[in-house]
Formats: structure tokens, C-alpha cells, sequence
């Protein structure tokens, strides 16, 4: 009966130390990926935040100095000899296999202003 109890014993404990190290280990894993997941979290965020924040400007006065942006120039409208000249290059390179049905039908929109 001591051998079995010994047995027994060292079983336990063995159990009971192989438990505790793979806790140990899960622990510090977890801890690691948290805070390498932090940092993959932050810098996203400051990525977004610069991309959003305008530009820093000096004080109020240079916010009234500041002149209003140009407004866009609205293309000319192009003649109706060089729109169908840009529609056939346009089916060339369908017909070629160059474009595809999609590619064809959104160039076509352009070109045509719809």
C-alpha cells in the first residue's frame, strides 16, 4: 500500500506542476499578443487620425488669411468628331480583348459624360 501511495502521490504532483507551467505559459502568451495587439491597435488609430485631421494652421489670423480653394475648371466639351474617334479606339480595344465588358462600359460613360 506505500508503493501505491507514493505512486499516487507523485502522479499529483506532476499533474499538479505540469498545470501550473502550461498556466504560466498561457499567461505570459496572452499578455504578449495583448500587448503587441495594443500597439497594432494604435498605430491604426494614428494612421486614421492623420489621415482626418486638416492640416495645423497658426492662430486665428491665418485662418482669415487663408484665401478660399479655386474652384474647379469644368472641362471643355469635346467636339463630337473626337468623341466618336475616342469611341472606336475605345471598341478597337474591346474588339482586341484589351478591355473587358465592364472596363468598355464605365470608359464609354466617361466619354460620353453619363
Amino acid at each position: 500500500m506505500p508503493g501505491l501511495l507514493r505512486g499516487v502521490a507523485r502522479t499529483a504532483v506532476v499533474a499538479g506542476t505540469a498545470t501550473a507551467v502550461s498556466g504560466r505559459v498561457q499567461r505570459r502568451q496572452a499578455e504578449k499578443y495583448a500587448e503587441r495587439d495594443a500597439n497594432i491597435y494604435a498605430q491604426r488609430e494614428q494612421a486614421y487620425y492623420d489621415q482626418q485631421a486638416p492640416p495645423p494652421q497658426q492662430g486665428y489670423a491665418a485662418q482669415e488669411a487663408a484665401p478660399p480653394p479655386p474652384a474647379p475648371a469644368e472641362a471643355p466639351a469635346p467636339s463630337s468628331s473626337d468623341t466618336i474617334a475616342q469611341l472606336k479606339e475605345l471598341a478597337e480595344l474591346k474588339a482586341q480583348g484589351i478591355l473587358t465588358d465592364e472596363e468598355f462600359a464605365a470608359q464609354k460613360a466617361k466619354i460620353l459624360g453619363t
